[in-house]
């Protein structure tokens, strides 16, 4: 989003010793939990050197109650073999794990942290919605770590965890869930004001360029309205 930063400077963070797991998880089970075809087979192998259950934040590692929607979460660290991770790879491991998850990426010396918005489906809490992926730039692997956010509960945590990356700043009042669907609103406004840039570009005609360029300012106008 060309517009808003996150509201707090990502970083990455210290978390607990006593909620470190530090297990490899086979590819295979993932492919088994996340229903993976042949073309998800191959991004993993190209892609993805390791997956690693790096930190379980739950009620007894933690002594932080659970939350409907938020019994644990996962912190998921991911050492990867090329410098881009296809969104399609995390929504599978995503999908596998019943459980909302931060993943850190490591590739060479840089780490990048990124996490979906998840939280269960209100017709079936059986399965989970996810939302785009929201990221912190790269950054050294070897940077300083800031405490764990202060919470009173894990609903609570995982919301602190994931404003750290969203882009726009939250407004009074505004839920986690309303914060997230702003955002997309803005991403996809985004979207329309380059396409219809693209347009103005393109056209000759005096006539649509003035029509076209009346669509653009409000389309820029509706974008500003959303990242305030």
């Amino acid at each position: 989003m060309s517009q808003g930063a996150a509201t707090q400077q990502p970083s990455l963070i210290a978390y607990p010793k006593q909620a470190a797991v530090g297990r490899v998880l086979p590819k295979s089970k993932i492919y088994e939990h996340g229903g993976a075809n042949t073309r998800l087979k191959e991004l993993f192998v190209q892609q993805l050197e390791k997956i690693v259950w790096a930190f379980k934040l739950a009620p007894e590692t933690l002594h932080l109650p659970e939350r409907p929607g938020v019994p644990e979460i996962q912190v998921f660290s991911l050492l990867l073999k090329t410098p881009k991770l296809h969104h399609n790879v995390l929504r599978s491991i995503d999908g596998a794990i019943p459980f909302p998850i931060v993943f850190e990426l490591n590739f060479e010396d840089k780490t990048q942290i990124i996490a979906a918005y998840k939280r269960p489906n209100e017709a079936d809490t059986s399965r989970w919605v996810l939302s785009d992926y929201f990221a912190t730039e790269w950054l050294p692997a070897n940077s300083e770590r800031t405490a764990m956010p202060i919470a009173l509960h894990l609903s609570g945590l995982y919301e602190q965890l994931l404003h750290r990356l969203i882009p726009l700043p939250a407004r009074p009042q505004e839920t986690l869930a309303e914060l997230v669907a702003r955002v997309e609103q803005a991403q996809a406004k985004q979207r329309e004001v380059d396409k219809t840039s693209a347009r103005l570009i393109k056209e000759k005609q005096f006539n649509r360029k003035v029509e076209i360029n009346a669509q653009l300012r409000q389309l820029k106008q509706d974008y500003a309205a959303l990242v305030r």
